[in-house]
Formats: C-alpha cells, sequence, structure tokens
C-alpha cells in the first residue's frame, strides 16, 4: 500500500477514535465510529486477495448496520427525554437498542460471527488494529452509558460470549480465529463487570489489549498463520516463541502473570455484588479459553519438527526480539507485583 495513503488511514483512525471518546453528543459520537469503519476498510482490504475483500464486505455490513442501530437508538432517546447527551440515555428501549448496536461493533455473543471471519481475512497487523484499537471507542460508549444498561441482559451476553469464545476456538487450527475466539471470550469479562465497576472493565481491556498486541506483534515477526507453522518455531526463534509462551499463559490468566490481575479484581468485585453464581460460571468457562492457550503454548515450544538436526542450523539466523514486542512483554507479564497501586487507581 502507498505509504501517504497508509499514512491517511492511520491519522483518520487516531481522529475518528479520539472524536467518539471525547464527545458527549451522540451524532459526534456516530461520527467518529464512522471515520472509524471508513478508515479501517481499506486497511483490510489491501493485499486484494478474494478472502480480505470478502473481510472488507462482511466488516461493511455489520458496521454500517451497527452504526444505524446507534443512531437509531439515540433518536428514540431524544424522542422521549429531548436529551442528545451520552450519559442520558434513560429510556429503556433506547437503552436496548443501544446494547445491541454495540455488541455488534465488538463482537459480543449473540453477534460475534462476522468477527472470527473478518480476522482470517485480515493481515496479522490489521488483525491488531481489529482486536484492540477498533474496539477502543464502542467499550468507552458503553462506559458512558453504563448506569442505564440492563444488569441481567448484559451478565447474559458475557457468559454467553465466555462460553462460546471458549469452545469455538477448541478446535480451531489458524491462529487469527484462535485470537478472534480469545477476544470474545475477553469481551464476556468486561461485559459482566461493566454496569458494577466500569473502571475495572477498561482496566481490562487496557491489559488486554497489552497481551494480545504483544501476540499480535510476535506471531507477526515469526510470520505464522497456522498452528503447523507453530510448531517449527522453536528452532528458528527460541527467543520469540518464549515470549509468546509466557504471553500466552498471560492471556489465559493464569498467576503470576498480568493476566489474572482483572480476572481476579472481577471475581472479587462480583462476589461483593452477590453474584457468587456468575463468577463461579465465568470462572468455569475461562478453563475452555485455557484449553486452546495451552494447545498454543504446547505446539510453540513442546513439539519439534521432523528431522530435528537439519532445522537446528537455523537457530543462527533467529531474529532479535523488537523492541517494542520487549517493552509489552514486560508489561504483559510482570504487572502482578504492583497490583495494590493498580487497584487503588481503579
Amino acid at each position: 500500500m502507498n505509504p501517504q495513503a497508509k499514512l491517511i488511514f492511520i491519522t483518520s483512525l487516531l481522529l475518528g477514535s479520539t472524536i467518539t471518546i471525547s464527545s458527549n453528543h451522540w451524532v459526534m459520537a456516530w461520527t467518529g465510529l464512522e471515520i472509524n469503519t471508513l478508515a479501517v476498510l481499506p486497511l483490510i482490504s489491501k493485499s486484494h486477495h478474494p478472502r480480505a475483500v470478502e473481510a472488507a464486505t462482511k466488516y461493511f455490513l455489520v458496521q454500517a448496520a451497527a452504526s444505524t442501530l446507534v443512531l437509531f437508538s439515540s433518536m428514540t432517546n431524544a424522542w422521549h427525554t429531548g436529551q442528545w447527551d451520552i450519559t442520558q440515555m434513560t429510556h429503556p428501549t433506547s437503552s436496548l437498542i443501544l446494547t445491541a448496536a454495540i455488541s455488534m461493533k465488538l463482537g459480543l455473543v449473540p453477534f460475534h460471527f462476522w468477527f472470527p471471519e473478518v480476522l482470517q481475512g485480515s493481515s496479522l497487523m490489521t488483525g491488531l488494529l481489529l482486536s484492540t484499537a477498533m474496539k477502543f471507542p464502542p467499550i468507552t460508549l458503553l462506559y458512558m452509558t453504563s448506569q442505564s444498561l440492563n444488569p441481567s441482559l448484559l451478565t447474559t451476553m458475557a457468559i454467553l460470549s465466555a462460553a462460546l469464545g471458549g469452545w469455538m476456538g477448541l478446535n480451531q487450527t489458524q491462529t487469527r480465529k484462535i485470537m478472534a475466539f480469545s477476544s470474545i471470550s475477553h469481551l464476556g469479562w468486561m461485559t459482566i463487570i461493566l454496569v458494577y465497576h466500569p473502571k475495572l472493565a477498561l482496566l481490562n481491556f487496557y491489559l488486554y489489549t497489552l497481551m494480545t498486541a504483544t501476540v499480535f506483534l510476535t506471531l507477526n515477526s515469526m510470520k505464522i498463520l497456522k498452528l503447523s507453522t507453530l510448531m517449527t518455531a522453536w528452532t528458528k526463534a527460541p527467543s520469540l516463541s518464549t515470549i509468546l509462551l509466557l504471553t500466552l499463559l498471560s492471556l489465559a490468566g493464569l498467576p503470576p502473570l498480568t493476566g489474572f490481575l482483572p480476572k481476579w479484581l472481577i471475581i472479587q468485585e462480583l462476589t461483593k455484588q452477590d453474584m457468587a453464581p456468575a463468577a463461579v460460571i465465568i470462572s468455569l468457562l475461562s478453563l475452555l479459553g485455557l484449553f486452546f492457550y495451552l494447545r498454543l503454548a504446547y505446539c510453540v515450544t513442546i513439539t519439534l519438527p521432523p528431522h530435528t538436526t537439519n532445522h537446528m542450523k537455523q537457530w543462527h539466523i533467529s531474529k532479535p526480539v523488537n523492541t517494542s514486542i520487549a517493552v509489552l512483554t514486560t508489561l504483559s507479564i510482570a504487572l502482578l507485583p504492583i497490583s495494590p497501586m493498580i487497584a487503588t487507581i481503579v
């Protein structure tokens, strides 16, 4: 892609996100979401492969439908209450339509079907954008309207997201699809706590972004798109493989890694809110995710390719670890000891 064009699209992405995050008026928030959608479409379809074009078309249709619903819900609310302010979403029907719209934007169950397909049709770097940066504006809208959303609906969607994200990721062989289902499962954790402790949902999103960015950048450095390629990675790039192993375990939420922190705080908050059954169910469902993270970790570190002697020579041409990967890995692994400080901020 032309560097000037790429610069324009990335700038538009930043602009769209900033407009949505900083707006108080529904029309401005909607404008930011539209700019975002239009800026990311060329990035998805830049390879001109039929699958990439198909992914861009699916993405456009879903996001256009979701944006229409956002506008519709805000207009209905303005019609009933006379308020265009984002935090004044008080009409129950409008709140319900908004929940459906933002769920479509994010890829929450039952509006999740588009996300794995779009991620599979994109490159790894575009996949990283779709999994992290493109989810931030809708999450901020949920954060701003959290006091007027329906808690039981969000809890149901969250538990379904954690269940389907785990189950559907079990037999995948493509790394991008595995990361897509991982994203759906993590969104479940963010959604379940959103009404009770919105800041905790945002903290979960930030830490999820850190860990996902590390995984995508590492996979991109090693040029890995499927599990069979991952199996030969250890002999080519042992340091990157180790990084990938630790970050995957952190994404799974194993102590003493960073990924354990948001799960721990969410379970604690749910228990305080007398929602122990929901906490138990979502914790058990995260074991499904743990299985496919462990499967990835097993493939990357324990399996060795056939004819090992031929592959061992490639040790000497292994790539040095990128600085950004090194910094992100440190944050993805080592933030748990400072959790008291993070808890006071939250």
